[in-house]
């Protein structure tokens, strides 16, 4: 199918904390010395937890998650499944576009039973998900363009001012997002394509193919 990456909605959710900090976990620097610094962080930081839905052709979102009262909460099942039918579904019909195939990732909020029927309610069988009918390989967030290219992308923009409450931090992610050239989002899903190296089938191709097993694990620019 030709140009079938530029069909692939992919979704993700991340946090972004009002100090800045950035997970560096799987961050590694070598040094000959220790330089034995330390970075002090407060113990509970203000954070936002926001979810985008991004293809070649524009993004969904940004939608923040809150509770009735406007505080800003984490996400869980009743609250992934009120922002697919609140904001998600209006927003992609919005958009007029046809035969997209969605794509989230296996944590427990997206792949619970209640989750999975009402995302195929709306996608059929182009549900690219763990228990979907087109498995997403387990701990492969690093495949999608929002984890590669969005939010890093996102983040490096959005502290630039120091905004010192989660109103302004708020306000620079709208705008940021919005301020994306379509250039950059087809770019940014071209997985699978020439321009691409990757070692092992890559997911696009898999999906392509609807129902083989997707094995997809290492993706690298060039």
């Amino acid at each position: 199918m030709v140009d079938f990456h530029k069909r692939i909605l992919f979704s993700y959710e991340a946090h972004f904390w009002l100090n800045g900090y950035v997970n560096k976990q799987n961050c590694r620097i070598w040094s000959e010395a220790n330089p034995q610094v330390y970075v002090e962080t407060p113990l509970h930081p203000e954070k936002l937890t926001v979810w985008c839905a991004l293809w070649a052709g524009g993004i969904i979102g940004p939608y923040f998650f809150k509770n009735d009262e406007g505080h800003n909460v984490t996400v869980n099942g009743d609250r992934y499944r009120a922002m697919i039918t609140n904001f998600f579904i209006p927003e992609l019909n919005n958009h007029n576009v046809q035969e997209l195939w969605f794509q989230q990732d296996g944590a427990a909020c997206h792949t619970a039973r209640a989750t999975i029927d009402l995302l195929k309610d709306t996608f059929g069988d182009r549900l690219i998900s763990r228990f979907g009918p087109v498995n997403w390989p387990p701990r492969s967030c690093d495949l999608t363009p929002l984890d590669y290219f969005l939010w890093g992308y996102v983040k490096s923009l959005v502290y630039a001012d120091k905004p010192q409450t989660l109103d302004h931090l708020e306000d620079n992610i709208r705008r940021v997002i919005a301020d994306i050239r379509p250039q950059m989002l087809e770019k940014s899903s071209k997985i699978g394509r020439p321009d691409w190296t990757t070692s092992e089938p890559a997911v696009a191709v898999i999906c392509q193919k609807s129902y083989l097993k997707c094995n997809a694990t290492r993706l690298s620019f060039e």
